[in-house]
């Protein structure tokens, strides 16, 4: 049996990515989850896919992933959704078409304009009641693949991992919540918003030696963009991009500074885990959506991101599989060159 860890990032409605991912990786028999490190949408798929895994193994899973982006607005039924996703233009046309229209302008218009605070305790988190639906006593449960969940203290600036008997529906909201959208969300006497801001995901709870060496990263924010944004909407999404990626990044160079203190006999070896870095991931596709995508989950767009996290993981495992345990397949080298 291959056992890894999973580390999914957060990016609203692009997490539609991570599902198709998952599903595809489910299929996988020989393939073990150990344990997943989610943050705000890479959250809501790691409980959607350990309540379903544990409920009822790999067929409950991908059904429990199926349900929950059902709810968010996706059409989980493929004879429609590949009928919708084949007459339905191109993904910049649509990202376009949301991110212009008046419904998605005066949203984002109010949501720059007004604090969250000004709406008073009635503007709930939509995600909440769709959260509680999740079996967490099975989340929870000691079977299954260990979960950690991300989220920012608002007070100190640093990351809480909450796991075990900490993880419930406030946890992952906690690790969902954009400050510019909803208020801090309260937790123990303590406030949290987005755990994308320290951690997307946080990839340091992997390094347990009891866990396997090796952590498969599903991302959803473009590394690198061609372009440079230009008009307000693009900037800010960029600048987003950049920040929630920064922590991953972080993390990766110190993964890859520990290997090279490991390869040059400075640390003897054992004192550090020798971590072995993989990624799944469509930059191509992710350039050509925008903010709006992330925020209006059209089922569309769902679809089609679904569809292109299913054939990424394919494609990971029809090239390294068989690395999976032996080498890492992220050079992080040239990535920070």
């Amino acid at each position: 049996m291959i056992r890894i860890n999973l580390a999914l990032q957060g990016g609203g409605a692009h997490g539609a990515f991570t599902w198709g991912a998952l599903d595809r990786l489910l299929c996988e028999e020989d393939i073990e989850i150990a344990a997943i490190s989610g943050t705000s949408a890479g959250a809501m798929n790691a409980v959607a896919l350990k309540a379903g895994l544990v409920a009822g193994g790999r067929e409950g899973a991908r059904a429990e992933l199926a349900r929950f982006w059902g709810r968010i607005g996706a059409v989980t039924d493929a004879r429609w959704s590949d009928w919708i996703s084949a007459l339905a233009p191109t993904a910049p046309a649509l990202a376009r078409a949301i991110e212009w229209s008046p419904a998605f302008a005066a949203f984002d218009m109010t949501r720059r304009m007004l604090s969250p605070y000004a709406y008073g305790p009635l503007l709930r988190n939509p995600l909440e009641r769709i959260l509680r639906e999740i079996d967490f006593e099975a989340v929870r449960a000691a079977p299954g693949p260990r979960l950690f969940v991300g989220a920012t203290n608002v007070r100190s600036g640093k990351i809480r991992v909450f796991s075990g008997a900490d993880l419930g529906p406030r946890a992952v909201l906690a690790s969902a919540c954009l400050p510019t959208m909803f208020r801090a969300v309260e937790i123990d006497g303590e406030a949290y918003w987005d755990g994308g801001y320290t951690g997307n995901p946080a990839l340091f709870p992997l390094y347990d030696k009891a866990l396997p060496d090796d952590v498969l990263i599903v991302n959803i924010n473009p590394l690198y963009r061609e372009e440079v944004p230009e008009d307000g909407a693009a900037i800010q999404n960029r600048i987003n991009e950049i920040s929630f990626n920064s922590s991953l990044l972080r993390e990766l160079r110190a993964v890859d500074f520990v290997r090279r203190l490991l390869a040059g006999h400075a640390l003897p070896e054992g004192t550090m885990k020798r971590v072995l870095i993989h990624m799944v991931g469509d930059d191509a596709l992710m350039n050509d959506l925008n903010v709006a995508t992330k925020t209006i989950p059209a089922p569309v767009i769902l679809a089609r991101l679904r569809d292109a996290g299913e054939t990424a993981m394919d494609r990971f495992l029809a090239t390294h599989k068989d690395d999976i345990g032996r080498r890492d397949t992220v050079d992080l080298r040239a990535m920070f060159a």
